[in-house]
């Protein structure tokens, strides 16, 4: 697609969009939710490699999402249990296919078509301070999640390559959900421990169908436990300091998590072989992370803020995927511009390194591998409730993570239009 019609498609599809409740970072208001919540969102985006990549060029790339969110107190007396869809239409090229990269220049690629992101049913019990929730979920809607890291447009900031690439298609985050159950509990008003189980595979599989708990499949098994601080705890009645939940989030001013995860599956190894020359298979495969997000001053008379710090590590298993470790950090500054309090401009860089076994299976092809490191600078500019324009630059060096590919540099532009 060229770049005019590109833009053109971004206007007139502007009525639709992906829809984000579980990210939100906005306090809930106080009083009962409405029966029937509703949002459409689109957002649309233009990728250049500008230089080195695989192949020069511009690709488009946009979601379409609708969501609905039923209050089955309201509607039929269930009390505390919500009912979820999120639907949404992808389309356009693949940023990725320009630059090479492994991490993901652009959160918002996915495979072309219309699908059902997530479904899912949510109860909440014990005052709000358990919640059970059971169906097609994604996982990066809760786990491994930043506050900061939620303004960048590589998807390593979202979730770090270690984990973000591993299993069948990666773990139940956008663009491949899968199906299960996770349980969050409230011990304290700023602490909070979670769990989920799913089926080790996306719904929608890699070489076409749909398929739920296969024969081999096997399980994901994700646990954190996350500390916040909120500077609206104090003065919050002291049941909504306790509510957890999707639907349900606050901001914050620090948090710090620490999460595992490990699949039951058996995974095939990306260098050893058995001596018929098939490769050898291990039983199971883990990871570990550990995230922090910091407030290092707040907005005050004359001086620009909150401004946050995020570092993010993680820990994967380099015997079976080509990430075996992750370093990524930024920071974020709100109200950069004088009279632009709700703007936001970041840097960041992700550091995705090479696991031992693949850097050895590229040697014996004679190829020097290297990891992938993406350093990002963002400006969000708000305009109204509805609007949104993110200008965005990245250089990816080693993308890939070997010598084979030139340095990319990578100019973007994003639009998010939401209602």
């Amino acid at each position: 697609m060229s770049p005019r019609l590109a833009c053109a498609a971004l206007v007139l599809t502007s009525v639709v969009a992906r829809a984000a409740d579980a990210q939100s970072t906005a306090p809930d208001t106080s009083g009962p939710p409405p029966a029937v919540t509703t949002a459409l969102s689109y957002t649309g985006e233009l990728v250049s490699d500008a230089s080195g990549g695989a192949q020069r060029g511009v690709v488009y790339t946009g979601v379409a999402g609708a969501q609905l969110t039923l209050s089955l107190s309201r509607l039929v007396g269930w009390r505390h249990a919500r009912l979820f869809i999120y639907a949404l239409d992808a389309h356009g090229g693949a940023p990725s296919t320009l630059v090479g990269d492994v991490q993901g220049v652009s959160n918002l690629e996915s495979p072309p078509g219309v699908r059902m992101e997530e479904w899912w049913l949510q109860q909440n019990m014990l005052a709000g301070r358990v919640s059970l929730l059971a169906g097609r979920y994604d996982l990066g809607t809760e786990f491994y999640v930043l506050q900061s890291g939620n303004l960048f447009l590589n998807g390593s900031f979202g979730m770090g390559p270690e984990f973000g690439l591993s299993g069948v298609e990666g773990p139940s985050t956008f663009p491949f959900t899968a199906v299960g159950a996770r349980l969050d509990a409230k011990p304290s008003p700023n602490s909070v421990v979670r769990a989920a189980v799913l089926d080790g595979v996306p719904v929608d599989r890699p070489g076409g169908g749909i398929h739920l708990f296969a024969p081999g499949d096997g399980a994901l098994v994700v646990g954190e436990v996350a500390i916040l601080a909120r500077p609206d705890t104090a003065a919050a009645p002291r049941g909504r300091r306790f509510q957890v939940g999707r639907g349900l989030a606050r901001m914050y001013s620090r948090k710090v998590a620490i999460g595992a995860w490990y699949y039951t599956a058996r995974f095939p190894d990306l260098v050893d072989t058995l001596p018929s020359g098939a490769p050898v298979e291990h039983s199971g495969s883990g990871g570990a992370y550990l995230i922090t997000d910091q407030t290092l001053w707040t907005a005050r008379s004359g001086v620009p803020g909150p401004l946050m710090a995020f570092v993010q590590l993680g820990l994967g298993d380099g015997r079976v995927n080509q990430v075996g470790s992750y370093v990524g950090a930024g920071l974020t500054l709100t109200g950069p511009v004088r009279r632009r309090a709700k703007d936001v401009v970041g840097f960041g860089v992700a550091a995705a390194r090479n696991g031992s076994h693949f850097v050895s299976a590229q040697a014996a092809l004679g190829v020097v591998a290297a990891g992938e490191t993406a350093i990002e600078l963002t400006y969000v500019a708000q305009f109204g409730a509805w609007l949104t324009v993110q200008p965005d630059v990245q250089y990816v060096l080693s993308p890939g993570g070997t010598r084979a590919t030139l340095n990319a540099l990578v100019p973007g532009l994003r639009i998010g239009v939401s209602h």
